[in-house]
């Protein structure tokens, strides 16, 4: 509260109210004094109520004065109190001008834990080398740290314990196990301890060591084992070694080594390793290509065996010739639009879908027409050949096969699927059709019979990416959409699974190398990247990068080193993914590069 009746000498500062008459609202402090709720929380000075104010010059009793204030301060602390007695705080000691640190009452280790990774500014130090983040760095890397844990798992434990890493994965392939090692490489055993199954060729379990302890370096010596000694002991002497089996003569006994690690380490170091393969990260040339549809369900570029790659463009087809660089015109549909497009086995003659349902045939090298073939009510997105029967897939779920050198329209009509037909491969060896759908089926039909031999309903997105393996029999690759983004590998003898991998992200094409056992996938949403896998590890080889929409289309040049990409960015990019074959055959330097120029009989 504020008095009012202030002299003209007083300094105007809050005087609490007397206790004589108190008001509602105000409390009793415990120096006897009402304190207003609204004064009592910011105050800047207080004196001593009296019946009567003091004048400026009266003169103010000083022991009055120090007992009010120890008083305010009182009253302060209790209002403060809390039931928990909060812990005190104290200053920190100092020690002199030394500037000696004081570790009284800290935690060293969480201090330890709070220290950054990047040095202060104040020290100096050398600037780092820039680490390497490439997929050949990632590729060796990931060899030593397999090396180095089998290494020591190997001198830690004499390879009485199972290995965690695959087989096709493990360098332990490289060198066969000792006598006593006969776990290593058993992939049945996935856990320590092991299982309770007995078998005369496993380790019995007491040599095997059950979860770590402080003992986990003991182990029993095989080699005492087997004579029924029970000593703990690494190695036993040479003098009971004479003694009950004679001189060692084993040149590769660790007792002639002069080496800190076992014979099976040394040999495991000194294998061979194979140099990881180096695939460059960007496209080695760019071509635009406006008007490229960006459609999941067509497919625009194929890349033929004469080295000319063709791509649908709106209403045209162009040519683009890869050892010349020269760019032909093929053909300008006036009232109708490019679906697909597909190269016959020779090279000599171009087969192009439309939207109007019509299947077209071309003469590459004369720039004509030849044919013009009917039956689809709707677009044609996906074409193939095999030999010269010409496979029309479309989006009124039918399946036409034609037969290029009779007069009729079709040959053999195909129903199977309930929606859009998007994937369609010939298998040329085995005569083998595959077909996947946007009802996400993946239908597999035997030469051209009209059932299907196989009818695979695992993906659960639109199957558009096929491929046949060349390296292997009745191997089929297939891809999912957005919702499924895995590729799976089929047996197509017995219909089954053998192999699949989530790559995370859309799968919209799938091609497999000609010179080695590995593919290549295009994807979509969310990283529109290519990815060349190793088969049938799936580890990946490189992961490329370019395209900003999805890499719908894909090809491959006909000597196997190239793939050509292209997407809704309007532009088709090339890559060199595979090495040359290295040994003479079709796609090298070798005797099949020298016959191709006999390949084409007129």
């Amino acid at each position: 509260m504020i008095d009012t009746n202030l002299g003209p000498h007083e300094p105007s500062h809050v005087i609490t109210r007397s206790m004589d008459n108190p008001t509602a609202g105000d409390t009793i402090s415990p120096l006897g004094h009402a304190i207003s709720s609204t004064t009592s929380r910011k105050r800047s000075h207080v004196i001593p109520a009296n019946n009567h104010h003091r004048g400026a010059s009266e003169p103010v009793d000083a022991a009055a004065l120090t007992q009010a204030l120890n008083g305010v301060e009182g009253e302060a602390k209790s209002r403060e109190r809390t039931p928990v007695g909060s812990p005190s705080r104290k200053r920190q000691r100092i020690y002199g001008d030394r500037f000696i640190p004081n570790r009284e009452g800290r935690d060293l280790q969480a201090s330890f834990s709070l220290i950054p990774d990047i040095p202060s500014p104040a020290t100096p130090s050398r600037p780092k080398k820039r680490a390497p983040h490439g997929e050949l760095h990632f590729q060796r890397t990931e060899e030593a740290n397999r090396t180095f844990s089998t290494l020591l798992r190997q001198e830690v434990f004499d390879g009485t314990v199972p290995q965690p890493t695959p087989p096709h994965l493990s360098p332990d392939a490289a060198f066969s196990p000792t006598s006593h090692s006969t776990t290593i490489n058993d992939p049945s055993r996935t856990r320590t301890p092991p299982s309770n199954q007995t078998s005369t060729s496993l380790v019995p379990a007491s040599l095997t060591p059950s979860t770590p302890h402080k003992n986990m370096f003991t182990y029993m010596s095989p080699q005492h084992h087997r004579n029924g000694s029970s000593r703990l002991t690494p190695h036993g002497t040479p003098g009971s070694r004479r003694s009950q089996r004679g001189p060692n003569m084993d040149p590769t006994s660790d007792l002639y080594s002069t080496s800190p690690i076992h014979f099976d380490s040394q040999r495991l170091l000194l294998s061979p390793k194979k140099t990881p393969r180096a695939v460059p990260k960007v496209p080695f040339k760019v071509l635009d290509a406006p008007d490229l549809a960006d459609d999941f369900y067509l497919n625009l570029v194929d890349w033929g065996s004469s080295n000319n790659l063709g791509v649908g463009l709106g209403s045209c087809v162009f040519m683009w010739n890869s050892g010349t660089g020269k760019v032909t015109k093929l053909c300008d549909l006036q009232d109708d639009t490019v679906t697909s497009v597909s190269w016959i086995q020779r090279g000599s003659h171009v087969s192009i879908g439309t939207s109007k349902g019509l299947v077209q045939i071309w003469d590459a090298e004369r720039c004509r027409r030849l044919r013009t073939m009917t039956g689809h009510s709707a677009r044609v997105g996906a074409l193939a050949w095999n030999d010269h029967i010409l496979s029309s897939g479309s989006r009124d779920r039918s399946i036409l096969h034609r037969d290029v050198r009779q007069p009729d329209q079709w040959l053999r009509k195909l129903t199977g699927h309930k929606q859009e037909v998007c994937g369609l491969r010939w298998n040329a060896e085995d005569g083998q059709l595959a077909s996947g759908g946007n009802d996400n089926q993946l239908m597999v039909w035997d030469k051209l019979n009209a059932n299907p031999l196989w009818k695979l309903t695992e993906h659960t997105a639109a199957v558009k990416a096929i491929a046949w393996s060349p390296h292997q029999h009745h191997l089929l690759a297939s891809g999912g959409g957005t919702a499924d983004r895995r590729i799976k590998f089929w047996n197509t003898q017995t219909g089954i699974c053998v192999n699949e991998i989530d790559t995370g992200s859309q799968v919209c094409n799938l091609a497999w190398s000609k010179n080695s056992n590995e593919l290549v996938s295009t994807h979509g949403f969310s990283q529109n990247q290519i990815v060349v896998w190793k088969y049938p590890s799936m580890t990946q080889v490189a992961s490329l990068t370019g395209h900003t929409y999805r890499v719908l289309y894909l090809a491959m040049s006909p000597d196997g080193q190239t793939v050509v990409t292209g997407a809704g960015d309007e532009t088709l990019r090339f890559w060199k993914c595979f090495n040359k074959r290295e040994r003479n055959g079709i796609g090298g330097e070798g005797m099949g590069s020298r016959m191709e120029q006999w390949s084409t009989i007129r």
